[in-house]
């Protein structure tokens, strides 16, 4: 039977996305891993690969088509044998037991490998959370077929293909107990996921705000992708996290005079160090410095995490991303410039990849550039701290001796997750940091 190609979910935030460009035309074969199409996420342009091989019969969605929402079938595949006239059978009906399960084998060894995948198809046994719909176990024939070879029940796999779907590599790469044990575990976060939505407090329709400016003069501009993503979690985070700020004023005189140093030696090289630079690698040192607070927050408990993991936040058209510069404490200054340069620079074009925003412990957001003395930052989960970074101003300031002086005095807000961080273990890490910029040359040894 023809198998649709779903919209795949290519970011954990993906509800709906543009395909934007076919890289095959019906009639051509493609495998495993061959690309398929360019469809951009909420977040990036990114390419989308076959989960399993044969020919595709139909394309359903034409390029350049917005709003496809995720699993909604964009194309046909057919397997061998099969041809476009077959497409009109719809693959997500309900399938009968002899459908479902494998065709029986001569010997009599066979037979109890076929009973589990019939049972399975009788009774109501999604392969997945998100593969669910009805009595039918999604899997492709060839995954099937390789699964009553090895004996394996379908209904204890988690397919990795579109709305968990089962495909060879699947039934491949299966370990009985572990697969089994998976199926009812994504079951039950499955099943929690519409009560944590549905307690959270809505405000007035968008009827109701608009009655408001009944008579008024507006654009109304649809909110895209990334916007509605930024909406909701920051929302969660806002109604979610337990927030407590800590303050500080750092002198930034002796940073600048050493960034100044290092600029001219490193011209030939052609690296130029930014105040940025130096924040990412006094956090990420921080971090090392005062272990406890290198940790994020995992629902009944908190992962310590070993390395410095720092986000940073780049603003683009439309929204910001939080690349996140990996092992930041191991790298010199030069190479966190130059990573953060490419990051950014890849974030405003929209192609960095989901394994280059995701994670970290820890954010930057630094407004310092738009003359912006100090400001509050929303905890991004599942970090456990994010340090909001004001411009750097010429401030009258006491002396150690007593005497008055005018330095360049930076203000930055740390926002604390407490479930993760007491006051008195941020306030050891916000010093940290102080301590790292006001002394550069500690960064170096």
């Amino acid at each position: 039977m023809p198998t649709e190609i779903l919209m795949p979910a290519l970011s954990p935030t993906m509800e709906e996305g543009t395909l934007a460009k076919w890289l095959v035309k019906e009639g051509d074969t493609v495998a495993s891993g061959d690309l398929l199409a360019e469809i951009e996420t909420d977040k990036a342009t990114m390419e989308f690969e076959a989960v399993d091989e044969g020919t595709i019969g139909k394309i359903l969605i034409p390029e350049g088509s917005e709003g496809v929402k995720v699993n909604s079938p964009i194309a046909v595949l057919l397997e061998d044998g099969e041809s476009a006239d077959d497409i009109g059978a719809t693959p997500d009906a309900p399938a009968s037991a002899a459908d479902e399960a494998p065709a029986p084998a001569a010997s009599e060894e066979a037979a109890p490998a076929s009973a589990p995948a019939e049972a399975a198809a009788a009774t109501p046994a999604p392969a997945a959370p998100q593969g669910a719909d009805g009595n039918r176990i999604f899997a492709s024939p060839l995954a099937r077929r390789i699964a009553a070879d090895k004996g394996l029940d379908l209904a204890a796999l988690t397919g990795s293909g579109p709305r968990g779907r089962i495909v060879k590599a699947d039934v491949e790469n299966a370990k009985p107990q572990a697969a089994a044990a998976s199926a009812p575990q994504a079951k039950a976060e499955s099943a929690s996921a519409p009560a944590a939505t549905a307690a959270a407090p809505t405000g007035p329709s968008a009827d109701q705000v608009a009655r408001m400016y009944e008579g008024r003069t507006y654009e109304e501009v649809k909110l895209d992708g990334m916007r509605k993503t930024i909406a909701a979690r920051l929302t969660e985070a806002k109604q979610t996290v337990p927030h407590f700020y800590l303050r500080r004023d750092i002198q930034l005189d002796a940073l600048l005079k050493f960034r100044g140093e290092l600029n001219k030696q490193l011209e030939a090289r052609g690296v130029k160090l930014s105040v940025n630079d130096f924040i990412i690698k006094a956090c990420a040192l921080a971090l090392q410095a005062v272990p406890d607070a290198n940790a994020v927050w995992a629902g009944d408990r908190v992962l310590k995490m070993q390395s410095s993991d720092v986000a940073v936040a780049v603003a683009i058209e439309g929204g910001l991303f939080t690349p996140v510069l990996q092992d930041s404490d191991s790298k010199s200054l030069s190479t966190l410039s130059t990573e953060m340069k490419d990051f950014a620079k890849r974030a405003r074009d929209r192609k960095l990849a989901p394994h280059e925003y995701q994670g970290g412990s820890f954010a930057i957001s630094n407004l310092g550039m738009f003359g912006i003395d100090n400001f509050d930052a929303i905890v991004n989960p599942p970090h456990a701290g994010i340090l909001a970074v004001g411009a750097g101003v010429k401030k009258p300031v006491v002396g150690a001796d007593g005497e008055l002086a005018v330095a360049t005095v930076m203000s930055v807000t740390m926002s604390v997750d407490h479930r993760v961080i007491d006051g008195a273990l941020g306030a050891e890490l916000l010093n940290a940091i102080k301590d790292n910029l006001e002394n550069p040359m500690m960064m170096l040894a």
